[in-house]
């Protein structure tokens, strides 16, 4: 069985950054000119950038990050990975559960990526409730990562909030395995191809990780 489950905005405090060749670090986010001339949000010490910008040695961060993670025995700037990186433990259960071979992170930033991904610092989400330097729209084209194998034909279960859905379901619409989407709405979302399983509970705010624990225990299934 495939898992995926959506990032988080809550990271480890010892999470590594994407440098440029000075040494400044980068801190990935929506809207770097927002970020940067925000009173609230702007340090110095970082250099702001979306993914998808040219980085100072004529390539796009993404790109960067691809290339390093072909060596991922070298991690010279100590970069976690993707299941490693977020503060709730929910992404630690499933690893220790399922293994990471199948488990996926739904990122912001990167699209969809594997739990052993090495992944840096960032800021970008699609929920409507982060700041506006870090809010990506749903038109916004950025060149996500997407590596679950189109050819698998195991199940591929999603965790994740409303927002994601749809990004969810372009990202994985060429696998032909069963989908399956869990949702806390009154009324399914819209998910094209696939199916979706309605995890009732009375925690509306980050509901999905109590899913994920529940189907961890075996207390729900599909």
């Amino acid at each position: 069985m495939n898992i995926v489950i959506v990032c988080a905005d809550g990271k480890k405090d010892h999470a590594g950054y994407l440098r440029q060749q000075d040494g400044q670090k980068v801190k990935f986010v929506a809207d770097p000119d927002r970020a940067s001339h925000a009173e609230s949000s702007c340090d110095k010490s970082y250099v702001y950038a979306r993914p998808d910008d040219i980085s100072d040695v004529g390539v796009s961060w993404t790109e960067t990050l691809h290339q390093y993670n072909e060596t991922p025995e070298d991690n010279p700037l100590g970069l976690l990975q993707a299941w490693e990186l977020y503060s709730n433990p929910t992404y630690e259960y499933l690893a220790r559960k399922h293994g990471t071979e199948r488990l996926y992170i739904l990122s912001g930033a990167w699209g969809l990526i594997s739990a052993t991904f090495l992944t840096p610092m960032y800021n970008i989400t699609f929920s409507k409730d982060a700041k506006p330097c870090q809010r990506r729209e749903a038109e916004d084209c950025y060149g996500n990562f997407c590596v679950l194998p189109a050819n698998t034909v195991e199940p591929v279960v999603f965790f994740g909030g409303l927002a994601y859905v749809k990004f969810f379901c372009s990202l994985t619409e060429d696998i032909k395995a069963e989908r399956y989407v869990f949702h806390n709405s009154w009324r399914p979302p819209k998910a094209p191809g696939c199916q979706t399983r309605k995890f009732e509970t009375e925690n509306v705010r980050n509901w999905y990780y109590e899913c994920a624990r529940a189907f961890i225990d075996d207390k729900i299934s599909l």
